[in-house]
């Protein structure tokens, strides 16, 4: 949210200095991000003062260069150096001084200072137009007309707008009563008369209208949906001029980002963030049968906006309607055909009050996020709709020649009933951490607007203010009172009294935090991407967790994978020309498994593309592969102790099994999902199931044996076999093997090539065995190896390369 620091000081009762105020707001919850200086043009012409050049002689020394004196007033007279062709004796000019500083349209400001230009004194600088920000003109000097008073300001002459400062401030979606300049004006006048004793209240500005005997503009209003538009108010305007807006209008608005657009929607924007209390204004004469309705279009009703763009609706989006159409989404954008616009000269000016939970649903639906939805969506002031209309038709009539021209039109069904909380000092003391007097919880509670139902036996009862939708309960009492008084204002006792809770770790942390070690002890960086992702990314008919609020069009599901969140970050740092990458993340993906059941699951996902490691003098690039991330998922069974994994490879899929729970899966991204997300280069994807893996690590029974006091002895053997033998009949006739002196084996090597035929490959493997209690023999190694060697020769016509 922006404030005007002027606009601001027009609701205070006393004046506050722009420092004190950030540090005021800041306090009371309403964030100070930042301020800057707002300037109608850059350093609003100070210190530079309108001037008659007495003299103009021609520069000895220089052909293009006058010597002028300039009068600027009093006893004035100022030697200038000036190289402007059209200078002349007689001229009125703008003359900066010694010490001003120029600020032209386009490159840096720079400050005046004595010179000798060419060995003559010069004490200023007589102004083309560029040279201090009021055009792009350079063809000469600014020549004034006769009537300028010469030692008149320049700002004062050319009516230039005291500066401002724009306040940021980093409003929380609860603070809805804070959301306007009058808002914020509150919450300061509570924190002065607070702090100060300052019994001044905010001045609100005058709001009242002078409705005629008849309705000469007449308007039926009629609310068919109560529930989502409790209050509905308007009045009608005759005689508009549309035109520009005041100077001082366009100035405030510009001061906090907004752009003039004209005097009618000016005033609206004005009011909007005046009060916070939002309005529109219709083309009266394109409103059909002069009637208004509110409430809900057919489902697949097409509407066009303000912005030329046709819109499908759904039976939810509440719509302003006339006799025969909508006219406007109710609480978020007009629509194209009763807009304002130059030829317009009556206007319906509506203000209403729209359920926050309707507006959020179609703004957010439709991706229209104006000033109006926004406000509207965390809850405007009910009490403020009739003020603000008055105060925008008051203005309307005030500098658009408007004339009211019907009563004020306020359909309110069903009066909401105020909200009561009762809440004990004591509480209010033991939740804020400081001993508030009574006196000082009624002063503040007061200023903000609550009003004392009952007190009695250190109980208050008190009625809410309609700003206030966010306050419910007894610890919102609190709150506001902790936060006028001040954050800072809470004591931070010497000593603190706790008791310290051992819960025992869920099973999971430990194997996730030692998963994690190894991961980025092998150079993977873990990423942590949003939960919530783009429907777009998955077929349409997957039975994905859809949001009911979505933040945007891009985010509107809980996702069902991690590949796909993680890809968003591959192709962020792919197209940065970050081209190597390991990451790792652990993650929720959700789903649902019929109407109204959900389930989520935890994973660790795994990316790596790019190169293994980079090109060195030692060794040559190593591009990714699938071994490579399979190797990761290997060492992370290891390091956990899991064994009796069986793995499995189909279609470059590679699953890890213990039984028949899948705990593991790796495989290369497919080429059109790699294109989905603009990444040119090669994605290996690993995904752990971690209830599955923990549960296999929690199976493990660790067991320890003395290392072997014999040696053990390898032998090495060569098979050539037909490519289309897996490596994995290979291993299984190894492991069919129940000797007690093979313990491991392993593929060194793999070999193609013509000499041993194109349709064959070698595979290298080294056996190992050792005995306990002995050392083995060659006879008995030799035995079992050849025993090998015919099972391989009868099972999988393996031949032996020498």
């Amino acid at each position: 949210m922006q404030i005007a620091y002027s606009w601001l000081m027009d609701y205070l009762p006393q004046p506050v200095s722009i420092e004190e105020l950030s540090k005021i707001l800041t306090s009371i919850g309403l964030e100070v991000e930042g301020y800057e200086k707002a300037e109608a043009i850059p350093g609003s012409l100070a210190g530079l003062v309108i001037g008659q050049v007495m003299t103009c002689v021609p520069h000895p020394n220089a052909d293009k260069l006058k010597i002028t004196t300039v009068d600027i007033g009093g006893a004035a007279v100022v030697p200038v150096v000036c190289g402007a062709a059209n200078v002349a004796a007689g001229q009125k000019v703008v003359l900066a001084p010694v010490g001003a500083t120029v600020h032209p349209t386009s490159g840096e400001p720079f400050p005046i200072k004595k010179a000798k230009i060419r060995g003559e004194a010069s004490e200023g600088m007589i102004c083309a137009e560029d040279e201090i920000g009021l055009g792009t003109s350079h063809e000469g000097i600014m020549v004034l007309p006769e009537d300028a008073v010469v030692g008149t300001l320049a700002k004062d002459y050319f009516n230039i707008p005291e500066s401002d400062y724009t306040i940021h401030i980093g409003l929380t979606p609860n603070r809805s009563d804070g959301n306007s300049h009058i808002g914020t004006a509150r919450d300061v006048c509570a924190y002065l008369r607070h702090h100060t004793g300052t019994t001044g209240e905010v001045r609100y500005p005058e709001a009242g209208i002078t409705t005629p005997g008849t309705d000469s503009l007449p308007m039926t209003i009629v609310i068919d949906q109560p529930e989502a538009c409790p209050r509905y108010a308007g009045v009608s305007i005759s005689g508009v001029t549309v035109g520009a807006s005041p100077e001082w209008l366009s100035e405030r608005l510009k001061t906090i980002g907004i752009r003039s657009i004209n005097n009618v929607v000016d005033i609206t924007n004005y009011v909007l963030h005046e009060y916070g209390q939002p309005l529109h204004a219709f083309d009266y004469d394109k409103i059909s049968g002069h009637h208004i309705s509110v409430g809900f279009e057919p489902e697949g009703a097409k509407f066009t906006t303000l912005d030329d763009k046709e819109r499908t609706l759904r039976g939810e989006d509440l719509m302003i309607r006339d006799a025969a159409q909508g006219i406007a989404m109710a609480g978020v954008f007009g629509g194209a055909g009763t807009g304002v616009s130059d030829a317009t000269t009556n206007i319906f000016l509506e203000s209403a009050y729209f359920n926050p939970r309707t507006i959020r649903r179609t703004s957010m639906h439709h991706g229209l996020r104006t000033d109006a939805a926004t406000h509207f969506e965390k809850g405007v002031d009910m009490a403020q709709v009739i003020p603000a209309l008055k105060r925008a038709a008051a203005l309307i009539a005030e500098h658009a020649g408007g004339t009211i021209a019907s009563a004020v039109y306020d359909v309110y069904p069903q009066k909401l009933e105020a909200k009561t909380v009762a809440v004990k000092y004591d509480y209010i003391n033991n939740i804020c951490g400081k001993a508030y007097g009574q006196e000082a919880v009624d002063t503040i509670l007061t200023a903000l607007g609550f009003r004392i139902l009952e007190q009695n036996s250190g109980t208050l009862v008190l009625e809410v203010p309609s700003n206030k939708p966010d306050v419910k309960q007894p610890a919102d009492i609190a709150e506001e009172v902790l936060r006028i008084d001040g954050l800072d204002n809470v004591a931070i006792p010497s000593r603190l009294n706790i008791s310290l809770q051992r819960r025992p770790a869920p099973v999971a942390r430990k194997w996730k935090e030692r998963m994690a070690s190894y991961l980025s002890s092998a150079g993977l960086q873990e990423i942590v991407t949003n939960s919530i992702t783009n429907s777009r990314y998955y077929p349409e008919d997957m039975p994905v967790v859809r949001m009911i609020n979505s933040l945007s069009s891009e985010l509107d599901i809980m996702r069902p994978a991690l590949l796909e969140s993680g890809l968003e970050v591959v192709g962020y740092n792919v197209n940065r020309k970050a081209q190597d990458l390991k990451l790792y993340e652990f993650g929720n993906i959700y789903r649902q498994d019929s109407v109204g059941k959900y389930a989520q699951t935890a994973k660790l996902a795994i990316w790596v593309s790019g190169n293994t490691n980079g090109q060195h003098w030692q060794h040559a690039a190593r591009p990714s592969d699938i071994y490579y991330i399979k190797g990761i998922v290997d060492n992370l069974f290891s390091l956990c102790g899991i064994s009796k994994v069986q793995q499995t490879a189909e279609d470059g899929l590679l699953s890890w099994k213990r039984g028949k729970n899948l705990i593991a899966r790796a495989l290369p991204v497919a080429a059109d999902k790699l294109k989905a997300f603009d990444i040119k280069q090669d994605v290996f994807y690993a995904e752990i199931d971690i209830e599955a893996f923990v549960e296999a690590a929690e199976a493990v029974k660790v067991k320890y044996s003395e290392l072997p006091k014999f040696p053990s002895m390898r032998r090495d053997l060569a098979l050539v076999l037909d490519k289309n033998v897996p490596y994995s009949k290979v291993a299984a006739i190894a492991d069919a093997r129940k000797w007690e002196a093979l313990k491991t084996y392993e593929l060194f090597d793999v070999f193609e090539s013509e000499k041993i035929g194109h349709d064959k490959k070698s595979l290298a493997l080294s056996f190992t065995f050792q005995l306990k209690e002995r050392t083995l023999t060659d006879e008995e190694v030799d035995t079992m190896m050849q025993e090998l060697i015919a099972l391989y020769q009868k099972d999988l016509q393996a031949t032996i390369r020498a």
